[in-house]
């Protein structure tokens, strides 16, 4: 009887977190807004936008892998024991965003990110992993990474710690989903690499954040 009760529960409360989370929250929200070309956009129309992530200013840099983005988020986990039971527990997180265009078929379109006012939601997918532990070195990567930012990769006796990264980025050039409103600007001053006159920007409101992925096109 006691079972009959708690598998249920126990199934409810795995579904309730899947169906919740940030990426199947997004994936659900990207399905409700309709795609457009660009010349038939109108001004303050909600759309989403699927092309190319080109930087607007010099590159970003994923810590680990030294790739040039736009976009990176971070993680590095160390696993910590109490008695019988342990759990990773995050000790550096770092998220970094900067303006970019989306190229569709040789127009661009500009998004303005701001982490300060956090006018988006995000889903990216983590494509690069590292670890360490008692009887795995850290990489020579991975060990200068955790220097840069003063963590130690050994404990109290000089064992290796059992860390582990991860790093998900918008890489240039990658496919990116982003949706917002709809806004055609003026260009007072040129954009390096942009020759036209005016351009169309996805912008948030306060009704609607900006909504930026990398998952593929299929699953959108």
């Amino acid at each position: 009887m006691i079972f009959a009760i708690i598998i249920p529960v126990v199934l409810i409360l795995f579904f309730l977190i899947y169906y919740f989370s940030n990426k199947q929250t997004i994936i659900r929200k990207l399905r409700k807004i309709p795609s457009a070309g660009i010349g038939s956009i109108r001004t303050n129309q909600l759309v989403k936008v699927t092309g190319k992530a080109l930087h607007v200013h010099e590159p970003l840099v994923a810590p680990f892998s030294k790739r040039k983005c736009v976009f990176f988020r971070i993680k590095i986990e160390q696993k910590k024991s109490s008695g019988k039971s342990s759990h990773w527990s995050t000790i550096l997180k770092e998220e970094r965003i900067q303006d970019f265009f989306i190229d569709k078929n040789g127009t661009s379109v500009m998004v303005q990110p701001s982490k300060n006012l956090r006018n988006y939601k995000a889903h990216l997918v983590v494509d690069k992993h590292t670890s360490s532990g008692t009887f795995k070195d850290p990489s020579p990567e991975f060990l200068r990474l955790l220097k840069e930012y003063n963590i130690k990769s050994t404990g109290f006796f000089g064992f290796n710690k059992q860390l582990r990264y991860s790093e998900a980025i918008v890489e240039i050039g990658e496919e990116v989903t982003v949706a917002g409103t709809a806004k055609w600007k003026n260009l007072n001053e040129p954009v390096a690499g942009y020759d036209y006159s005016n351009i169309l920007a996805l912008e948030s409101t306060n009704q609607q954040k900006l909504i930026i992925t990398d998952l593929s096109k299929k699953q959108l």
